[in-house]
């Protein structure tokens, strides 16, 4: 199989980026323009998924991305904690999924929604780049708000927030937010194992 240059060159650049690298990057690093640079991903990714590669290649977080094939999730989760990773503790996915589906979020609310208090874990999830602070509410105080980041939509191999799973199939009253801390979390921690078998370092 012949493979083009620019193909070949595209796969190199993807591999040795650690975060997803949108079309204007690649047309610039390619020297191509951005319509080339999309088409070019999506025949890759194309490519890859008939050859059977253990690598498949997503758009995310307004980039392009490879990650590796879900059908390699076990080995590769068996791989990454037997190198000391750790994935996410039940309360650092929980915290995630309110501020996720609430956000902007004060610190305040998260504690209410939780029953507890989540200082530790929301400084956790800062540390680890999947949350941030995202200015300052009007109440009395103005108290921090937190949001996702980029890197939250890059791990969960979602292009916005928008692709997010839906909370109407886990409730039955809107308005019960405080009910669908548990339920949302299962739906946050199925989505964030397919692409990547996200783990991390540590545990909170």
């Amino acid at each position: 199989m012949t493979v083009e240059p620019d193909t070949r060159a595209l796969e190199a650049l993807l591999f040795v980026s650690d975060e997803p690298l949108t079309p204007p990057v690649l047309a610039q690093a390619l020297e191509v323009d951005r319509r080339t640079a999309e088409s070019l991903c999506e025949a890759l990714a194309r490519r890859l998924e008939e050859r059977g590669s253990g690598l498949v290649l997503r758009e995310v977080a307004g980039g392009w991305r490879l990650f590796t094939h879900p059908d390699a999730s076990t080995f590769v989760e068996r791989f990454v904690l037997s190198s000391r990773q750790a994935r996410l503790t039940k309360a650092a996915l929980e915290t995630l999924a309110i501020v996720a589906y609430k956000q902007p979020v004060t610190r305040h609310q998260v504690n209410g929604i939780r029953g507890v208090n989540s200082d530790g874990v929301l400084r956790a999830l800062q540390d680890r780049g999947l949350i941030e602070e995202a200015g300052r509410d009007e109440a009395p105080g103005r108290p921090l708000l937190y949001a996702t980041t980029p890197t939250f939509l890059e791990r969960l191999g979602l292009p916005s927030l928008a692709a997010l799973p839906s909370l109407a199939p886990l409730l039955g009253d809107a308005a019960a937010t405080e009910d669908a801390a548990d339920r949302v979390v299962v739906a946050v921690d199925d989505e964030t194992t397919e692409p990547t078998s996200v783990s991390e370092p540590g545990q909170e």
